[in-house]
């Protein structure tokens, strides 16, 4: 199922709902973010998770970031520092993956068994209106592993589009990766937006470590 979103918002609500009833299910879908589509599954949900690796062919041991419609809603399922969390709500929503303890709800799976997990609050008006009907679910780009990021719903490869129950056409995006950081120990995962604005705040945070 794929719905166009760009304009029409009965349509938008429609899709919307179909996403959600599908996640419900402990389907996947595709949807829309401020960077590339990605592929979202229940992350609460272990065989949901295990579901995603699957259809992306990706390693185990390469963990899921967890996404979510707000900071507050990270902090849910997250035990961030205080210094985590004055950068999240700096940089969140934004093309930014943060870096922080896990709760005890988000499950191994998504993690690749680590006490920390990457939280993902995308700056999309669809993608944020999804993740408030559903809950968390896995932040990744909707490709098979080492193949290209999609940008278009139209450039989704069969595998991907075959093995999800919606897709959510937002139009095009822009394809920038976002950048990973841990705010805690000051390390940089992955550059991507926004990598010079973060490099500036973690030289000179407004709280202490």
């Amino acid at each position: 199922m794929t719905a166009d979103t760009s304009d029409d918002r009965p349509d938008r609500t429609e899709a919307l709902r179909a996403a959600a009833t599908a996640v419900e299910r402990g389907d996947l879908v595709v949807y829309p973010t401020e960077t590339v589509y990605g592929l979202g599954a229940d992350a609460l949900d272990a065989a949901a998770v295990e579901r995603v690796f699957e259809l992306k062919g990706r390693d185990r041991d390469d963990p899921l970031s967890l996404g979510v419609a707000s900071v507050d809603d990270a902090l849910r399922y997250t035990r961030p520092t205080e210094l985590a969390v004055a950068f999240a709500r700096a940089f969140l929503p934004g093309p930014v993956t943060v870096v922080v303890e896990r709760d005890d709800r988000v499950p191994d799976a998504l993690t690749a068994g680590r006490d920390r997990v990457g939280i993902r609050v995308p700056d999309h008006e669809i993608a944020r209106a999804l993740l408030a009907e559903t809950g968390p679910l896995t932040a990744t780009s909707a490709n098979v592993s080492g193949t290209g990021s999609v940008t278009r719903p139209d450039d989704l490869g069969d595998r991907i589009r075959g093995g999800v129950a919606a897709v959510i056409d937002g139009g095009e995006t822009p394809g920038t990766e976002s950048t990973v950081v841990d705010p805690e120990t000051g390390e940089i995962h992955r550059r991507g937006a926004m990598a010079g604005a973060i490099e500036a705040w973690l030289a000179d945070p407004p709280v202490e470590g």
